[in-house]
């Protein structure tokens, strides 16, 4: 299964007041795992940088001038998401932005269905409690110390990890390996190796003997051609 993780960050809060998309990030997930690829561009917004927004993720107009514009890079773009579902943080807002400026380089918007949207996971895992992504990085443990400002990219990395924690995916293995338990027989699925260790000797019925006895007796009067007699 094929998912992209995705972040933008704005000049603003919405674009029905003018704002732009000034970075998009986005990576690629495989069952769940980073593939590594990734999709990662900054914008020239063809307008300002308020300094609220240039506090929050520290891109000044002066660094975006001479970037593309969203319509060189929407083929690019479209390209890399395919029609793989999106999981994103609070995604009515990057939605909102990233259909505004679709719809201005000419081009179909994203469908809202496609999409897994972290914040209500995350919200319905944890009624009551703080569900940034900030929040979450904290809760689950994720390194937060690359991160000064917002960044897309980085975002993106952070919020896929979040996403495996509130969808259950990351287990920690057992830290036995087949070579210090040879009789344990090694088991792999896509977010971890769990090593199950054979018992020496198997354990005692709990089964009482009257128990047991019983069984036998319920099994007899089936017939025979109960499928309890199928083994």
């Amino acid at each position: 299964m094929r998912q992209i993780v995705l972040d933008t960050e704005t000049t603003g809060l919405s674009p029905l007041e003018g704002h732009r998309i000034v970075e998009i990030g986005a990576i690629e997930l495989i069952n769940h795992v980073p593939s590594a690829r990734t999709f990662h561009v900054y914008l020239n917004p063809e307008r300002d940088m308020p300094k609220e927004a240039e506090a929050v993720h520290g891109i000044t107009a002066a660094f975006l001038k001479g970037k593309p514009l969203f319509r060189d890079v929407v083929t690019d773009f479209l390209e890399f998401l395919q029609d793989a579902p999106l999981v994103i943080h609070n995604a009515s807002f990057d939605m909102a932005f990233i259909n505004h400026e679709l719809g201005r380089a000419g081009q179909n918007a994203l469908d809202m269905a496609r999409v897994t949207d972290t914040l209500q996971l995350a919200r319905q895992k944890h009624p009551m409690a703080p569900n940034s992504l900030d929040a979450l990085c904290k809760r689950y443990g994720i390194d937060l110390s690359r991160r000064s400002k917002h960044g897309a990219l980085l975002d993106s990395e952070l919020l896929a990890e979040v996403y495996l924690e509130l969808i259950g995916g990351r287990q920690t293995a057992l830290g036995l390996t087949q070579q210090q338990r040879p009789n344990a027989r090694m088991e792999t699925s896509w977010n971890a190796s769990v090593v199950r260790r054979e018992r020496e000797r198997p354990l005692p019925s709990r089964l009482s003997e009257e128990e047991r006895l019983a069984h036998d007796r319920l099994v007899e009067n089936l017939g025979p051609k109960a499928l309890w007699r199928e083994s």
